[in-house]
């Protein structure tokens, strides 16, 4: 059994869903299915059962569950301890992360971070990105995670992701059932969105600006769980990111492609020209990706 493969099992039983499993593990959907049916071929027995709508571990999976996350674990451990012995880390790390950004799991991140050098104080904040890229410029954060954002020249910028906007709706509302192939077919259309600080906002309301086009904004909130809720119970519509119409919680929801001319949610690093210890967090992130790469 490979390492990958069982980091793999691990998430795809958390998370009971192929498209979700393989975007926490930034793998294509169809490496992580080709490695799951791998494992199964070398096991001799089935892990899963896989409908139209759930994928669920049998009983073999769940009985190499805690053995597949003590291994990793294990290998993490051990690959942190060589790094600690030879490289002790100490100081304060000042970090910022939009919520939800979809191309990079900073809380995952963090956990590695702390385990490679857990002499170094840690603080986190979650905020919008127009007020972390402020933070960043005026030297209160060392690095931040942004997405869409168009941060000052001195600051060190490096893009991890581009992903696409769809439109989500509820069952039974009129766009469901005519999708909109134009910016004005949006003009009748109730509006769930992010307060002004978040990127998302920013991009959506220029893209229909540009297009000459009004919305209503009926609710604006600060977090993503609300966002879709209120979507869930048919306060309006709202424009996303792929991945966010992927989560549990739109489970239901319509996804419909955006009219043409569209942004793209663009996520990037921020990195304060001061700050000494934020190029080690991107070395694990790094990593991360070259080993996603690699599977």
């Amino acid at each position: 059994m490979e390492h990958r493969q069982l980091e793999y099992l691990v998430t795809l039983a958390e998370e009971r869903h192929f498209t979700r499993a393989a975007e926490r593990c930034r793998v294509s959907q169809s490496g992580l299915s080709a490695a799951i049916r791998r494992l199964e071929q070398e096991l001799e027995a089935k892990l899963f059962e896989r409908t139209t709508r759930s994928v669920e571990p049998t009983p073999a999976a769940l009985a190499l569950l805690p053995h597949a996350r003590e291994i990793l674990a294990q290998a993490a451990a051990g690959r942190d301890a060589v790094i600690r012995a030879s490289h002790q880390l100490a100081g304060s790390l000042r970090v910022g992360a939009e919520q939800c950004l979809g191309a990079v799991d900073v809380n995952l991140l963090l956990e590695r971070f702390h385990r490679r050098h857990p002499a170094v104080d840690i603080q986190f904040v979650q905020a919008g990105s127009h007020q972390l890229v402020d933070h960043v410029a005026d030297g209160e954060l060392d690095v931040a995670f942004v997405a869409s954002a168009d941060p000052p020249p001195a600051l060190a910028v490096e893009e991890l992701a581009r992903i696409p906007l769809v439109l989500l709706v509820p069952p039974g509302h009129a766009l469901a059932e005519r999708p909109p192939a134009r910016w004005r077919d949006l003009r009748d259309a109730d509006f769930v969105d992010f307060r002004p600080a978040w990127a998302l906002r920013t991009i959506t309301d220029d893209a229909f600006q540009r297009h000459g086009v009004e919305r209503r904004v009926r609710c604006s909130v600060d977090d993503v769980h609300t966002l879709l809720d209120l979507v869930v119970r048919g306060l309006g519509v709202a424009i996303v990111p792929q991945h966010v119409a992927n989560k549990p919680q739109a489970r239901g929801l319509v996804a419909l492609p955006v009219p043409p001319g569209a942004p793209e949610w663009v996520v990037s690093t921020l990195v304060a020209g001061s700050a000494s210890l934020a190029p080690r967090l991107l070395e694990i992130l790094d990593e991360e990706r070259a080993e996603a790469e690699a599977a």
